[in-house]
């Protein structure tokens, strides 16, 4: 698979071939996706919820994205490692979003970054942006902003707030963005959005219209929790193949049915009876 970079991302637009990106938090999913052909893969801060167990991103820190960056980009190959920033990891200052984002890529091996919000969050763009550093944008719901939102809603949902989710559009992408995160947005609106940028969009729950698509590794596999989202769909359902598969496990070591010959080896007889003989020497008694 050849690597993917941003330039690659522009060409599909132009192309229209639709763009593949995929959440991967550690080293086997990173390198199974990438396996599989995926375009880009996205180190989220999502990981607060599907591997650390909290119940939103928030907690998450930059040094849990640097620890996960640094797996996934071992295990990736070709698809576009772009990271996450963590809440308030940019929206002190520009300085301190500036070096952040340089950390997640000198450090992790990231090779670009991903941040939340529109207008308000234009001159960290710019100052990241110009330090080579490619980025990611994102509108619609914004999980950093659960709280003030009041849930994972759509956004955009009247004729005058979509017009201001489309002008954030256009101001990230004037700002330098190299694509664009859309989280359920009605599919008019992304579609708009879509056709008025010159980079791609990349939607979740957000309709067909998009440049392309992302999912969360574990959502789409069914692999822990119990969650639902009308913008996913199941693909497999992995977590009940684990679970019987460990339930086997457990039934087969209790019955003493696992481990059999099969399993082990044995020492050399000639090595055995010498171990024998020599257990008296031993400098204390069992």
């Amino acid at each position: 698979m050849n690597t993917v970079t941003t330039a690659t991302l522009r060409k599909y637009k132009e192309e229209r071939r639709k763009i593949v990106m995929v959440t991967a938090y550690d080293y086997p999913s990173a390198k199974l996706v990438s396996e599989a052909g995926v375009d880009l893969i996205l180190v989220g801060d999502s990981l607060g919820m599907t591997v650390l167990g909290y119940d939103s991103t928030l907690p998450v820190t930059m040094e849990d994205m640097l620890h996960h960056t640094k797996a996934v980009v071992r295990g990736a190959s070709g698809a576009l490692v772009v990271a996450d920033m963590p809440f308030l990891s940019y929206q002190v200052s520009v300085e301190t979003a500036l070096l952040n984002a340089g950390r997640l890529l000198q450090e992790a091996g990231a090779k670009a970054v991903k941040l939340e919000g529109g207008s308000e969050v234009l001159p960290a763009v710019r100052k990241i942006v110009a330090a080579g550093i490619p980025v990611i944008g994102h509108l619609g719901f914004t999980p950093q902003s659960v709280n003030r939102i009041g849930g994972a809603y759509f956004q955009g949902k009247t004729a005058a707030k979509a017009r201001r989710l489309i002008e954030d559009a256009i101001r990230l992408e004037d700002a330098g963005i190299s694509a664009l995160v859309l989280e359920l947005v009605p599919f008019e609106v992304a579609d708009l959005i879509t056709q008025k940028l010159r980079i791609p969009t990349i939607g979740i729950g957000s309709g067909s219209a998009c440049d392309g698509q992302v999912l969360v590794f574990h959502d789409l596999l069914g692999f822990g929790g119990d969650v639902r989202f009308k913008h996913n769909k199941l693909y497999a359902n992995v977590g009940e193949v684990i679970k019987n598969a460990v339930r086997d496990y457990a039934e087969e070591v209790r019955k003493e049915i696992f481990p059999t010959e099969l399993h082990t080896i044995r020492l050399d007889p000639v090595e055995y009876e010498k171990l024998l003989a020599n257990l008296n020497k031993l400098p204390f008694n069992r």
